[in-house]
């Protein structure tokens, strides 16, 4: 199983949820099966939600970061996931603003109207980093 955080600050306003082992297994099993350091567990994920989101969706800012411009109730597009280089310790997508392209954590949006794929995905992004989960 995943390493938890220790003394890390939480990045998201969600408490950690409940245990669910439907994700679990699918975490462990689909998407950082066969990962054996940090390195293969982020690749797993960045593979898992470039194969499940489907682009371009429309998500709604649900928490403020630091390193993030936007805004919590902001509405993107989100075009696709950011470089695998940009992915190696938090997963990133692109999104349009303000007239640019950049790239923001996944674990601050929620998908607007998005296929049952996509929105598994993300709430499976989410669960990982709300349990306190890190590669």
């Amino acid at each position: 199983m995943p390493k938890k955080k220790t003394n890390t600050p939480k990045r998201t306003v969600s408490s950690r949820p409940a245990k669910s082992k439907a994700r679990e297994d699918r975490i462990v099993m689909e998407i950082i099966v066969d990962a054996y350091g940090p390195e293969e567990q982020a690749m797993g994920w960045y593979y898992y939600l470039e194969d499940k989101l489907s682009f371009p969706f429309r998500a709604k800012c649900i928490a403020e970061r630091g390193i993030s411009p936007l805004r919590e109730g902001e509405t993107v597009e989100v075009t696709d996931m950011a470089p695998e280089s940009d992915c190696q310790h938090e997963m990133f997508v692109t999104v349009h603003w303000e007239g640019r392209t950049l790239g923001v954590p996944l674990s601050q949006l929620k998908g607007v109207a998005v296929e049952p794929d996509t929105k598994q995905a993300i709430e499976d992004w989410h669960y990982w980093v709300q349990q306190g989960y890190e590669f």
